[in-house]
């Protein structure tokens, strides 16, 4: 066997190794996410989880010596992207505490669908047919998951699907962010921010609930988790193409769906099974195709 096949295949089993980092860490958030619901409000959690991650990010850009990297440019592009991640990650954490987790990971999973409906009226990216098929799959799964109907469509299911659509737009003004900005000022305008979002809207009633010790636990999994899992999955593209890192996300959903019915007692669905694996297939069919080398053109 020559070494380039078995580096190859050493970078993929390490890429492996990083997502399985991120899954835990997005089943980690929201199980504690799920825990903090019942004292905290959606608000409050993302406060808690805001101070802590910019805590985090100050503490290794000054071990690192990147703090002379975070500045004000593009300020007002940060606070667009940053106002999109918060009402997302508010309507995600309500989502966990009202509807089985599993459906809530499978409606997010839409999330690089709307990316690419987004795409071309943010970022000018042409829409091409596969991109347009690809959204078109993806919105079949949304129907065999949320099964629109006046007994099954509850706000648990709508705030899933916002949140989606949240985090899509956040994803496409981080792309255009990441043009001419680092990761340490994108990471830390993106705590900054959500802290004060957090701040104002957590303390508008004027009653801000101080976590009690045994919450303090799930407030640090939760602020520590969800920079972990970015973090992760940056190092998992870093070392293998996305039609490879794709399908290891996926591995998500079977976990969380094990892990609602081990803890709360959700009833396994069929049907969210079959409409994650279509979203999957829209969102797969896309990569595969934007990853493919260009033909060879004669001479």
């Amino acid at each position: 066997m020559s070494i380039a096949p078995q580096a190859a295949q050493g970078a993929v089993l390490r890429a492996a190794a990083w997502m399985s980092g991120a899954i835990l860490s997005f089943s980690s958030m929201a199980v504690a996410g799920r825990e903090l619901s019942t004292d905290l409000d959606t608000f409050e959690i993302m406060l808690y989880r805001s101070l802590i991650g910019l805590v985090i990010v100050l503490s290794v850009a000054s071990a690192t010596g990147h703090l002379g990297q975070i500045r004000t440019e593009q300020l007002q592009l940060h606070g667009i992207r940053n106002l999109a991640h918060f009402a997302g990650q508010n309507l995600w954490f309500y989502a966990i505490s009202v509807i089985p987790l599993a459906q809530v990971f499978a409606l997010e999973f839409t999330s690089p669908i709307w990316v690419v409906v987004l795409s071309p009226f943010i970022l000018g990216e042409r829409l091409t047919s596969m991109r347009a098929v690809a959204a078109l799959i993806g919105f079949v799964g949304i129907l065999i998951v949320a099964r629109p109907s006046p007994d099954s469509l509850n706000i648990g299911i709508l705030t899933a699907a916002l949140a989606a659509i949240c985090f899509a737009f956040t994803n496409v003004f981080t792309k255009k962010l990441t043009r001419t900005q680092s990761i340490t000022q994108i990471l830390f305008w993106l705590t900054f921010i959500q802290f004060i979002l957090g701040l104002i809207s957590a303390g508008f009633d004027g009653d801000v609930t101080v976590p009690s010790m045994a919450a303090m636990p799930f407030i640090v999994v939760v602020g520590f988790a969800g920079l972990l899992a970015h973090f992760c999955i940056t190092k998992a593209l870093s070392l293998a193409p996305a039609t490879v890192v794709m399908p290891i996300d996926f591995v998500r959903l079977p976990l969380i769906t094990v892990v609602g019915m081990m803890l709360y007692s959700e009833p396994f669905d069929w049907y969210v099974f079959l409409g994650a694996t279509v979203i999957f297939v829209g969102n797969y069919l896309n990569i595969w195709q934007e990853t493919r080398p260009a033909p060879r053109q004669n001479a």
